[in-house]
């Protein structure tokens, strides 16, 4: 069950009092779809290996009441699950990746419908943690993740947490956490995730070996309120990406600073859905990008992507999102003739990755577009300790640390 928690916090919350904006781990996938091909899910970092059923292990506190926008008093409740043992990530590596994907069944007990106002993700091994992502798992799905973890041990699931050998299965991000300050991190003022009765929730950790194989602890404490009279609006998030081709170095060579020979090995160490995604996302940005003829200037390469808009959004947050090799990030709003700024990093810094606030009142129409671009440093891999004992490759889209992503994450509301 829910315990309670940070009422105090969440009564702030609720009254739109908060000018705080979520970090990369207020994130829900929306209903997986690509912006402008249908339903082709789109993902940040969400693929999975390995996993058990987390149990709650603290839910402190007596329930006291949180104020609605509608000004009813309705009570916020807490609680934090963790592993139910350590979970030591090198024993989950297979064909030699040096990434580990880890999969954990949370039952909450939800008796009636919730919504989730803010959460916490609590890692445990910090330097070994790449991200984490928490799923909604509604009841009509719920007895496939428990098939899944029959064994209580967990299942691997590069793919996706109820699709392990697949692309992606339009699973609900609930939330998550990429390195940065692990605190609190409540919706945008007003807004809320769904979560019906019955439900459960699938945590997702993905281990990073390169940084070290220690057991790992980790938590995730999720924050709520009835349903029944919150008149909170529903939060979703669009993930919008653009495909990283990024050559060997000048004068650096090897077997995997083949194209064809990288995205094999890719495929081999994360599975055959890593190599389908990387050539839907190829194909959609074809228009805007070439992977035979990168942008390549100096020492730095570029990709860019733009994103047709469907329907009426108003935007809260952008989230940028890349790996080691990044170097600058940029989310821009297409609309009118003229482009507006959602998030720009000019110098990215893979342990400080957080979302940044989009202007007030910035709304998103049919016919708009949503840009990302990421630049990156491919000569970071002969010099990062992390990546320079690592063989020279072409490096492309994938899952792994020593992979990259060109990510942006918009939080925003139907009306």
């Amino acid at each position: 069950m829910f315990g309670n928690e940070d009422d105090q916090e969440i009564a702030e919350h609720r009254r739109g009092s908060s000018a705080s904006v979520p970090a990369m781990n207020i994130r829900r996938m929306h209903i997986g779809r690509i912006p402008h091909i249908g339903r082709v899910p789109v993902v940040g970092p969400m693929l999975v290996a390995a996993g058990l059923l987390l149990a709650a292990c603290s839910s402190g506190g007596s329930a006291s009441p949180a104020t609605t926008e509608a000004g009813s008093s309705v009570t916020s409740t807490t609680a934090t699950f963790g592993l139910e043992a350590a979970f030591t990530p090198g024993s989950a590596a297979v064909n030699g990746s040096t990434d580990v994907y880890h999969c954990s069944l949370i039952d909450p007990h939800l008796t009636t419908d919730r919504v989730l106002v803010a959460s916490q993700f609590l890692p445990g091994a910090t330097a070994e943690v790449h991200h984490a992502i928490y799923f909604l798992i509604p009841p009509d799905q719920a007895a496939r993740a428990r098939e899944l973890n029959a064994t209580g041990g967990g299942w691997g699931c590069f793919g996706a947490p109820l699709n392990p050998k697949g692309s992606f299965d339009n699973t609900v991000w609930l939330g998550g956490w990429a390195p940065g300050p692990a605190v609190v991190h409540r919706m945008p003022a007003g807004t809320g995730i769904s979560m019906p009765a019955g439900s459960l929730v699938v945590m997702q950790i993905h281990y990073n070996l390169l940084a070290g194989d220690r057991p790992d602890n980790s938590r995730v404490k999720l924050v709520s309120v009835p349903a029944a009279g919150s008149h909170l609006k529903e939060l979703q998030t669009t993930k919008y990406v653009a495909p990283p081709d990024l050559p060997c170095p000048a004068g650096i060579t090897g077997p995997l600073c083949d194209r064809a020979a990288s995205v094999a090995d890719l495929s081999a160490r994360t599975g055959q859905q890593a190599e389908s995604f990387l050539g839907t996302i190829e194909k959609i940005c074809a228009p805007y990008h070439d992977p035979a003829n990168p942008l390549v200037q100096g020492d730095l390469v570029t990709t860019t992507c733009t994103w047709n808009v469907g329907q009426t959004m108003h935007l809260l947050f952008a989230a940028p999102h890349m790996h080691l090799l990044g170097a600058s990030e940029r989310i821009t709003l297409l609309s009118g003739g003229k482009e507006t700024s959602l998030a720009n990093v000019a110098h990215y810094n893979f342990d400080d990755q957080h979302a940044q606030v989009v202007p007030s009142g910035l709304t998103a129409r049919a016919g708009d577009q949503i840009r990302v671009t990421c630049t990156y440093d491919p000569t970071l891999r002969q010099k990062l300790p992390q990546l320079r004992s690592l063989p020279a490759r072409f490096v492309t889209w994938g899952d792994g640390s020593s992979d990259e992503m060109c990510l942006g994450t918009v939080g925003w509301t139907a009306n």
